[in-house]
């Protein structure tokens, strides 16, 4: 009887398996070895001796994504928390509003930020018929961190939003049994018992806000490179497709690191809660 029940999970994982292995791990040993080869075919640490002359792209790449990833943290922790308070059906209801932009293509989102922000665009349209000099918002640092926020803000609302939702909240009673003010609740109590759902979401906004590439060409205006936009470059119009492996893979790695600091973070935080 265990046979076959090995037998069967065996079977049910197999799909799983081979998925993995064609879009996960061929993808990275692909990355790899282009990484350490030249266009030859020849072994070569070349392309990662190329790699300081990115180090200014990396960092401002780094710090985009730092500045979005909190900006969605400091609006989306408070938006999570009212909507776990509130009943079942208004739940859904906020929960599908906040989701609702995800069901436009990225492309339209970002386009109609464009047509936002332009010069001549509808908010400073807006601005002129009040009597006030237009502001130049496009093609800025803002309007790139505006967009991060924008399209992944509700990757940072559901994480924090999903734990919130199952919260004990005997506990929160017993913190105010106790004396506990509500800033007093929200940081002993609330905060450190989010802390899994923060953890995600800081991933899940993070990962995508370095590596990304149309954001930063559309609002950027190509005035600034974020390493998305180095790597697509060597893929699409250089085609060395080398160097943009090694840039991809010290990305990959880089965001690695940060995601298994997060993860520890999050044992500890957790190791303190109970």
């Amino acid at each position: 009887m265990s046979n076959r029940s090995s037998l069967g999970s065996k079977l049910i994982a197999a799909p799983y398996i081979v998925w993995a292995m064609l879009f996960i791990i061929a993808p990275l040993i692909f990355v790899v070895y282009y990484s350490f080869t030249n266009a030859d075919g020849n072994f070569t640490l070349a392309n990662m001796a190329e790699l300081g002359k990115c180090a200014p792209t990396f960092l401002r790449s780094i710090g985009f994504g730092i500045v979005a990833t909190l900006i969605c943290l400091v609006i989306a922790f408070p938006l999570a928390y009212i909507i776990s308070q509130k009943t079942d059906k208004v739940q859904r209801t906020l929960v599908m509003l906040v989701m609702l932009p995800m069901w436009m293509s990225f492309l339209i989102r970002t386009y109609s930020w464009m047509a936002l922000l332009q010069d001549t665009g509808i908010i400073n349209s807006f601005i002129t018929k009040l009597g006030l000099d237009p502001v130049h918002m496009i093609n800025t640092p803002g309007a790139v961190i505006l967009g991060m926020v924008y399209n992944f803000l509700p990757y940072m609302i559901m994480p924090i939003y999903s734990v919130m939702a199952k919260l004990d909240y005997s506990m929160v009673e017993a913190c105010q049994d106790l004396g506990g003010n509500r800033l007093t609740v929200i940081r002993k109590c609330i905060i450190p018992m989010s802390m899994p759902g923060v953890v995600s979401g800081i991933t899940m906004v993070f990962v995508p806000s370095v590596s990304t590439f149309y954001i930063s060409q559309k609002l950027g205006g190509g005035s600034f490179d974020l390493i998305g936009d180095v790597i697509e470059r060597q893929f699409q119009q250089s085609y060395n497709y080398n160097l943009g492996a090694a840039i991809s893979l010290v990305l990959m790695v880089l965001i690695l690191i940060c995601m298994a600091v997060m993860n520890r973070f999050t044992e500890d935080e957790e190791g303190m809660v109970i």
